[in-house]
Formats: C-alpha cells, structure tokens, sequence
C-alpha cells in the first residue's frame, strides 16, 4: 500500500465545508485540471484582455456576461457574444493574446488547487491538463508556475472538435493518460467546465472563492472527499491510500 501525506495550507479560520487539499479517494487513478481560474488566477486578465481587444470594433465586454461564460475558448466567447459572429475573429484573438503572453509572469497560481496536485503527484497519480485556452498560451501559463514537468499530459481546445461544455477536453485528457474517465477526479472552476466533466462521468470538485468544494449538482460523488472535514477540526495532514496491486 502507498502513501503520501502533505501538510494541509488552510488557514485554521477556513470553512469545514471548505478544504485546501481533500483526501483523493481510492477509485480515482488519476486527475485532470483546468487551467484558467482553478490552476491560476487568470479570470481577470483574460477579461481585461478580451476587453481591449474588443474596443476597437466598438464592442464594451459586459462583466457579467463573461462571468457566466468563463470557461469557454476566445472562439466559443466571440461566437457566443451578441453580435461576435460579425466580428473579425482572427485579429481580434491575436490583439488579446498579445497582451496575455505579455502579462503572463504576473499570473498567480491558486494554492489549494497547487496543494491538490502536489499531493497526487506525491501519491504516484498521473495529472493532466485540459483547458479551453490555446495551447499557445497554456503552456507558457504552466512555465510561469513552474508546474510544466507536473503534468503528463497537456490537452487545449485545439486537441478536440467541441470545447466545453461538452466533454471533449476532459475525455481526450483522460484517453491520453490511458486511464477510464471514471477513474478520473476534474477540477474546474467555470460551469461549462463542471458540466463537461460530469459529461465525461468524472468525479468533479470546483473552486469557489479560492478553496476546493465538492459542486452542488450530483454531490454525492464528491461529498465523500469532504466528509471528514465537515465532522472535525481542518486535518494537519493530506493523506491518501491506494489499494494494493498485484
């Protein structure tokens, strides 16, 4: 049996519904993680971005609007904008990531999320990325973190026919670590990215205000991981048990 145990990085004021780094359970061999929002703190910048992107073409991004679409391509964004589809895509898309690849050494990782994935690393899982971003900008945001050699696999929108919210990304993230999707715990911050991971019938838990929470539709595969927590004082120690192999 294989152990690996990390020091938990929650404050002691945390919520007991809230958790830095839950126990990964025994049926999950591998996780996949998205990039934007649960990985690094991007929301912001891609916003701001877009925002500047979009001026010129006489367009004012609406914040609201774009909070209830995170998650998806600047494709999926531009051809989901009122209006978008009239809009010249192409230049737009390079003004914006112009201005990402120059900001990308200020993005900061979020740290319950990084505390999860040291831990299964640590554990012997396997971890993948997939995201709805490009790969021309995911990798670069993974180098900024110094999280490229964590990952086995590193799965953008380009890798598949349908961005999120279908289940694409997730599925192809879970062909190329040759593990089943079952088996697969996704972390994902945005709906669109919650509602194609359950597509690809993972275990899912999201990030809400900066902590790992189990996802308010079909908690009760994720409640588990949470359980303990709930019931006693924020653990000391990440642990996780994997069944013997033979």
């Amino acid at each position: 049996m294989n152990e690996a145990c990390r020091p938990s990085t929650c404050p002691a004021t945390t919520s007991p519904s809230y958790c830095c780094a839950p126990a990964i359970p025994d049926d999950v061999d591998a996780l996949v993680f998205d990039f934007d929002g649960t990985l690094a703190n991007t929301t912001p910048v891609h916003e701001h971005a877009l925002r500047l992107a979009l001026r010129p073409h006489g367009v004012d991004l609406n914040h609201d609007w774009y909070v209830r679409h995170v998650g998806l391509s600047i494709h999926d964004l531009l051809a989901a904008l009122p209006g978008g589809r009239q809009l010249t895509h192409d230049e737009i898309i390079r003004h914006s990531r112009t201005h990402l690849l120059a900001t990308m050494h200020h993005i900061t990782p979020i740290s319950c999320v990084v505390s999860l994935l040291h831990a299964a690393r640590r554990a012997g899982l396997p971890c993948a990325v997939a995201s709805g971003a490009s790969q021309l900008l995911v990798h670069p945001g993974l180098d900024a973190l110094g999280l490229t050699d964590e990952f086995a696999a590193v799965v953008a929108r380009e890798d598949v026919t349908h961005g999120k919210p279908a289940p694409d990304l997730y599925l192809e993230a879970a062909r190329s670590l040759d593990i089943p999707p079952d088996h697969c715990l996704a972390i994902d911050d945005a709906p669109d990215g919650i509602t194609a991971a359950r597509a690809a019938d993972m275990h899912v838990i999201t990030v809400a205000d900066g902590h790992l929470t189990p996802t308010c539709k079909g908690a009760e595969r994720t409640a588990h991981l949470f359980a303990s927590e709930a019931a006693a004082p924020m653990p000391t120690t990440i642990s996780r048990f994997r069944r013997m192999t033979t």
